[in-house]
């Protein structure tokens, strides 16, 4: 599944064809994904103006003049075409731009799902409503992490999935950041000392800001909008590489809890 890095490189890929461009054509072309399209899509962005792109979590947000904004969520298998050609059976949203430029959202298995809501009332949208702060953002703080985890016997690995603690953060980059601090995953999150927990946000935003710049990491579905491949599973540290060396020598490990792999390597990560 995308995860926050793709999901923003993403948002980046789309902007230079979006922004600023008003949209002559929004075509879905089945009445659902995950769940139902919203039957006035047509209606409410055909002609508008795009204004900005941006990303929550894991969501991709198309801001436009109409004070609508359509989110978007990649799911298993979403990606964008840019300037596509001939369409695929699997291109379930169309949009062309008044410069001529068009797009196609193609999710063979069909987890993602659009919506639109009104600009300004995105931060009260269910999926966003009690979202913790973005780990890139100035409010993920280590005095924020030591506040939330206050007294909580679960692990930290599980604490920084809940999107209540912060948002966006998914299996791979948790796995990475912990093994950059030096932390087990399996460390019951309300006993890391806090400067523990600033040298886990350091590690969240350095692991973060790698597989950006790298194009994130391409797994089984994902590709960038323009098609090319992310290449910082290259630079994985742990994360899928059961049975291998760690950079310290020792094997790194992997266990499965509620149908997700966490790896680790148990000389590194004793904190």
């Amino acid at each position: 599944m995308p995860e926050l890095p793709e999901v923003e490189i993403t948002v980046r890929g789309l902007a230079p064809v979006l922004e600023g461009q008003r949209l002559v054509r929004v075509e879905p072309r089945r009445a659902d994904l995950r769940k139902a399209i919203p039957v006035d899509l047509r209606q409410r962005l055909t002609g508008a103006g795009v204004t900005r792109l941006h990303r929550r979590a894991k969501y991709g947000l198309i801001d436009t003049d109409r004070g609508d904004t359509m989110v978007f969520h990649l799911g298993m298998s979403g990606r964008w075409r840019v300037d596509p050609g001939a369409l695929l059976p699997h291109d379930h949203l169309v949009i062309e731009t008044g410069a001529g430029r068009s797009l196609a959202l193609n999710d063979p298995r069909r987890f993602g799902f659009i919506d639109l809501v009104e600009t300004d009332a995105l931060d009260a949208y269910p999926p966003f409503a009690a979202m913790g702060p973005e780990p890139l953002g100035p409010d993920f703080t280590a005095d924020h992490l030591h506040a939330r985890l206050q007294g909580r016997a679960a692990s930290i690995k599980a604490m920084l999935l809940d999107q209540r603690v912060v948002a966006g953060l998914g299996n791979i980059y948790v796995c990475e950041a912990l093994h950059l601090a030096r932390i087990a995953p399996s460390r019951a999150a309300g006993r890391i000392a806090l400067f523990r927990l600033e040298r886990l946000v350091e590690a969240v935003c350095a692991v973060l800001t790698a597989a950006i710049a790298a194009g994130g990491s391409s797994l089984r579905d994902y590709v960038r909008p323009d098609g090319e491949l992310g290449y910082f599973s290259k630079q994985w540290r742990v994360y899928g590489r059961e049975g291998e060396a760690c950079g310290c020598g020792a094997t790194v490990q992997r266990r499965v809890e509620n149908g997700r792999s966490t790896f680790w390597c148990p000389a590194c990560q004793r904190g």
